[in-house]
């Protein structure tokens, strides 16, 4: 007996110890594209989207771009009740910037500025929850074309109690997502499920690349983190992307609690004029050659063309 309940502990602890770890981020609050819906939808998708999420007792941060909380250049009560609901749902939220402007395509002030104009409403907001606003997300994970450019504003965060939310399960769900909205504007049921379908094959492709890249450089599946957006395709099928994430013997885990896997420490001088995975910001600081970033998922072609897309 004494030896059947060592064996049952041994597994136990084998089973905890061996899971993975990913953290879900979420971009683009109150929605990705909110200028496309009606006060009565946005409402309703926002209520579709946080139902799903908190189903699945999953800890998410959510990254706000402040510019969508405003009509005719007035803040909107009703886009900024939104972000509470995200807030009442015991979810954590980040500055996405106002404008969501790209750090490679203005100066490091007008960058700089765009982030204190991202916390205006937030910040209040988050602290009147009793909670911290000390995340931010680069609009498409642009972060600079120059070291001493990326540097200034990292000192920038860091002098206003900033962290950088980085991410390693990069995707291009965004391009689901667009066809998807297209398909819900057409009413086209049957083009939704074939959209919704292949996201969910795509994204357990994706992770599973993500894990053999991080196995690659570091010899091990690091504590991974999640991009997607505050769209309608993860309000209908984010249920269905926890249980492929699940599946692959992850837990979820808090973005506070990723990062404290010791690889979010490796060296970046990552500054060419693209947003990728850490995962490879690191491999290409570390000298990794060509071969290494070869055959990565793409997200189907003909999704990319419904939804207008030039993918190539």
């Amino acid at each position: 007996m004494k030896r059947c309940i060592a064996s049952f502990v041994l597994f136990l602890l084998t089973t905890v110890f061996s899971q993975n770890k990913i953290a879900v981020t979420i971009d683009d609050l109150p929605l990705q594209r909110i200028g496309s819906y009606s006060k009565e939808q946005y409402e309703s998708l926002t209520k579709k989207l946080l139902t799903n999420l908190s189903l699945q007792k999953v800890p998410i941060i959510g990254f706000v771009n402040e510019g969508k909380l405003f009509t005719n250049n007035k803040l909107d009560e009703n886009k900024t009740a939104l972000l509470k609901q995200w807030l009442d749902a015991g979810f954590e939220l980040g500055n996405h910037s106002f404008s969501h402007k790209s750090a490679n395509q203005i100066s490091a002030e007008e960058f700089n500025s765009d982030i204190l104009n991202g916390e205006q409403v937030i910040r209040n907001l988050v602290e009147s929850y009793g909670k911290r606003l000390e995340y931010f997300r680069h609009p498409f994970l642009h972060t600079g074309l120059s070291l001493a450019k990326r540097d200034s504003i990292n000192d920038f965060l860091s002098n206003h109690n900033y962290k950088i939310a980085p991410i390693t399960f990069d995707n291009s769900e965004w391009i689901y997502a667009a066809a998807y909205d297209k398909a819900i504007k057409e009413k086209n049921e049957q083009m939704m499920n074939k959209i919704g379908e292949d996201y969910l094959s795509y994204m357990k492709l994706k992770l599973e690349y993500w894990e053999s890249q991080s196995v690659a450089l570091f010899s091990r599946n690091i504590s991974q983190t999640l991009l997607i957006h505050a769209n309608a395709l993860n309000a209908e099928y984010f249920d269905e992307l926890c249980e492929i994430i699940r599946k692959k013997n992850y837990v979820f885990v808090t973005l506070d609690e990723a990062l404290k896997d010791e690889a979010y420490e490796s060296l970046d001088t990552f500054i060419k004029n693209n947003g990728i995975s850490w995962i490879h910001r690191w491999a290409i600081t570390k000298g990794k050659k060509k071969d290494f970033f070869g055959n990565e998922p793409e997200a189907s072609k003909w999704v990319a063309d419904y939804a207008g897309i030039d993918y190539e």
